[in-house]
Parts: structure tokens; sequence; C-alpha cells
């Protein structure tokens, strides 16, 4: 596809829809649009403008503008994707959200939240609580995370075992379609065949589909008691063939299983500066419990807690309390940054696998580690096969380095294919991963995704270079 410039009469027709003031043409206000969190120069654009929307009808007429000149449009969040996926790598227009950041209604009589795309996740987590009310999608950057991003991933986070990932918790959308056409999809609805599930169409297809313009959250009745286990292993083989167990022998669902190796550990440490309670372990899995009563919890703690002494775990911490229950959660929280001060270039992959295959995958992944001579540090979400294997360049060139890195990945993503996993769980394809989804999926799939995109975006204005190519 041939897309033309961004020229000095397309700048006035944006002006003219939102104002001068809301759309950026000089150099070191673009730089800051130019890439999100993966980390290398290869995943960099820099884009022609950047337009800063207010409300619905903004955000139509600028894509009504981009199909008229054939201008490449990029949505974007909080910048805060690991995928590349808000990065314009074809140049054109990135089109912030920032400006969208309201909470627009609680419906307590129905228990929805209706939100625009700019608000960050943590703070619909504040709200929902001070209102007595659980909003459960957690990934770990809820602090600086737009809603609108968690849609566009389909993010899972902390508590996806017991409460799934964001689309569990929509119900409706308000979109802006990559023709300028502007639909409403669901609502306050909790059950609807009403045609084909749009809304799950949209969700997850990182601003290739279309617009998020408005979001109808689904809150839940919040837990009043909740409490942290930490409980270190002296393996990760140990700890990971415990998860099944866990899951199927104690009928407890926990809020979450988080896991992280004896290499994220020490990292953690390190970035915050004290020790962590059997820092030389090789494993130590968060296990979160949340119960309506206090005696509930007390059962479901004991329950847990003797199941992981049973399969072998060194010891169990107790957070219960906010100040032990942060304790316990910081260095999870951190990782990716502590990572990131460790080895500034890294690849942080995504890869999700069965959870009875966990172990397995960890294994053929060390064994990968230690043949390429790299450090892989392994941490994510156990009780979904969530995996977030990170590969650290530290002391290598960077010739080695993407040498090592594509070769490693191959090898990784052939690993999990054959025990049924897939590319991403959360983070998404972006552009980071379209070539390796070109290679490894399904072309029946291949063929199915190129048809709607084609079908919704004709013109292919909307975050082309991402998922997959069209033309």
């Amino acid at each position: 596809m041939q897309y033309n410039r961004v020229t000095s009469a397309v700048i006035a027709k944006l002006e003219n829809i939102v104002g001068p003031k809301k759309v950026l043409t000089d150099r070191e206000s673009l730089e800051t649009y130019s890439h999100d969190e993966v980390p290398g120069t290869e995943w960099c654009r820099m884009p022609e403008a950047v337009v800063k929307p207010e409300n619905t009808a903004q955000i139509s007429e600028i894509i009504k503008l981009a199909n008229s000149a054939m201008v490449p449009v990029t949505p974007r969040g909080a910048g805060t994707g690991l995928a590349a996926g808000a990065v314009p790598v074809l140049g054109g227009i990135v089109l912030s959200l920032e400006k969208m950041n309201k909470i627009i209604e609680i419906d307590r009589e129905n228990l929805f939240m209706v939100v625009e795309p700019g608000v960050t996740t943590g703070e619909i987590q504040l709200r929902a609580r001070e209102e007595g009310y659980l909003y459960a999608g957690d990934p770990c950057s809820a602090g600086s995370s737009f809603i609108g991003g968690n849609v566009a991933t389909n993010a899972g986070g902390n508590k996806a075992v017991k409460y799934g990932c964001t689309s569990r918790h929509i119900y409706g959308l308000e979109v802006v379609l990559p023709t300028g056409e502007v639909t409403k999809l669901g609502g306050k609805c909790v059950k609807n065949v009403t045609g084909y599930d749009l809304v799950r169409l949209m969700i997850g297809s990182e601003g290739t589909l279309g617009i998020v313009t408005r979001i109808y959250l689904k809150l839940l009745p919040r837990p009043r008691f909740n409490s942290v286990l930490l409980v270190p292993f002296g393996d990760m083989q140990t700890a990971i063939s415990m998860v099944p167990k866990l899951m199927t022998g104690s009928g407890i669902i926990p809020t979450s299983i988080e896991f992280m190796d004896n290499l994220c550990i020490k990292s953690a440490e390190n970035f915050l500066n004290r020790k962590v309670p059997y820092n030389e372990a090789g494993a130590h899995f968060i296990i979160e419990l949340e119960a309506t009563t206090e005696a509930q919890l007390e059962e479901d703690m004991e329950a847990i807690g003797n199941a992981c002494l049973e399969n072998g775990c060194l010891e169990i911490f107790v957070g219960d309390n906010a100040a032990t229950l942060e304790k316990i959660w910081k260095p999870r929280r951190v990782l990716a940054e502590s990572l990131r001060v460790t080895s500034p270039v890294y690849c942080m992959e995504d890869i999700v696998v069965p959870v009875s295959c966990i172990p397995a995958v960890l294994e053929e992944i060390r064994r990968i580690a230690g043949q390429n001579n790299i450090k892989i540090p392994c941490f994510g979400h156990a009780g979904d096969g969530n995996i977030h294997a990170t590969l650290l360049k530290e002391d290598m060139n960077d010739s080695l380095w993407h040498e090592t890195k594509d070769k490693v990945l191959d090898e990784i993503y052939q690993i999990i294919y054959s025990f049924g996993g897939q590319l991403s769980g959360e983070h998404g394809i972006g552009a980071k991963r379209k070539n390796a989804m070109a290679k490894y999926m399904d072309p029946v799939q291949i063929k199915m995704i190129r048809a709607i995109k084609k079908a919704f975006d004709p013109n292919l204005i909307l975050n082309p270079g991402k998922i997959i190519d069209v033309d």
C-alpha cells in the first residue's frame, strides 16, 4: 500500500478539527511518540504529526481526513506497550487518546463503570474500590497503562487466573471504525447473542480494526478479606510442577499465582536495594487469596499452605495487612523495571502454554539459554500459563546480540508451538512479533485475519504494519 505524506494542508485541517495546540509537529514532541516500552532503535519510528482529540466526533473527522488523504493513523494510549503496537512504523499521524480521560458514569444499579480510553487502569481500580466495588482487571502496569490499551491487547495481569483477562470485564464499546463511522457495540446487557460478537472482535485487535472511544466495564462486589503468601522453592521445576496440583487438588481458585526465578529475584532485590526472604531460592511463588469472611480466608490459606508444604516449598510467608501485602508484591511489580536496569537492552517475551506444560517449557528455555550462552530470566502468571521469558543483552556487542536473539526466539517459538502454546498471552503481536506470527500461525487463520482487516479498513490506514501484512 502506498501512503501519502502529511502535508501542510493536512496539518491545517487537523488544527481546524482539534485546535492548533493539540497538533504537534516539532521534532522534540514527536520523539516522545516514536516508541513504546520495547527497547532498541529498530522499534522507533518518527511520526509526521501527533494529534490529541478530546471526543469521538473529532476522532471521526480525523479518520475521515486520513482516508481522503491516504495517510496512515496509529492510535496510541499511554505508550506502555511491549510489542511496538503504538509505534508509527509507516510514519503518518499518531492519534493520542491521552485527552480522553474521563470516568463518565458509575451505574450502581447495574454494576457498570463507563469510561473513556485514556483513564489509567489504576484510577479505575481506585474509583471502584472507593465505591465498594472491584474492577478485576489488574495488569502490573495498572498505575500507568490506559484502559484503552488494555482493551487493545486484551491485557491479563496478576488476577487473570481467577477473574480472566480484560475481555471478561467488557460488555460494550463505542468505536470509531477505520472509515470514520461511529458505532456502539454491546452495552450494559450481560447477555447478548444478537449477531456476531463484535465486542470480542475489537478487544485484542490492537487498534487495527477501530479506535475505542468509550468502554463499558463490569464491576464486581469487592471481597472483604484478602491475604498473600510468599512461597519460596529450592528449584523452579518443583515450584512449577505444583501448579496443576494446586489448581485441581485444593478446590480453591486463588486470585493470583505468580512466579519468579532466581535471576528475577536477584534483579528485583538489587533494584529495591533491600534483601528479600530466601533470596537464594530457585523460585518464588506469590499466591493471593480472597474471601467474603475472615474464617473462609483462614481456611483457604491453611489448605493452600498445606498443599505448598506437601509439594516441597521451603517456607511460607504471610502478608495479611497493607504493609506486608506490599512488601511481598513489590518485587514482582518492579520486575520489568528492574530487568531494564540490569540490562537496558533486552527482549521480553509473552509466551503462553497450557498450564500443565509450564514445567517442561521452562526446562527447555533453560536448556536454550545454556546452549546459546545468554541469560533468560523467567517470571509470569503460573495460574494461566503465561511466561515472560526475558532475553538479556548484557555484555554482547550489537551484532552478536541480534544474531543470538533471533536464533533463541526462533527456538523458543518452536518449542511453545510444539506444546500447543501461542506467541502472546497479553502483550500482543504489534510490529515486534508480526513476522513470527506469519511463520507460526495456521495459514487458514492468517487468511481469515486478512479478510477481516480488509472488510473493516478498505484503505488500510489504521495502524498499518501491525499484527499482519495485508497488501
